[in-house]
């Protein structure tokens, strides 16, 4: 196709610089930092990662879509 090439697009990953906002408190994860295997890890589980809540919020665990929805509804996201 016409303006395609064969070359594999790869974006740097600024993981240091990710790891400044992350809000995820399970430390010894290794997708800290790594937000593209974060958020595919999390959707996989009809999660959304730690970085979508606030730090009480994340500190339960419950990543949950349903979660995340009634913090909207409550006004705390």
């Amino acid at each position: 196709m016409k303006g395609q090439e064969n070359k594999e697009e790869k974006m740097e990953c600024k993981k240091e610089e990710n790891l400044v906002s992350c809000l995820c408190t399970y430390y010894s994860c290794s997708r800290k930092g790594v937000c593209c295997d974060c958020i595919r890890y999390h959707l996989k589980s009809r999660q959304l990662p730690g970085c979508c809540f606030s730090r009480d919020a994340e500190a339960t665990y419950d990543r949950s879509f349903e979660h995340f929805a009634r913090l909207v509804q409550e006004g705390k996201v």
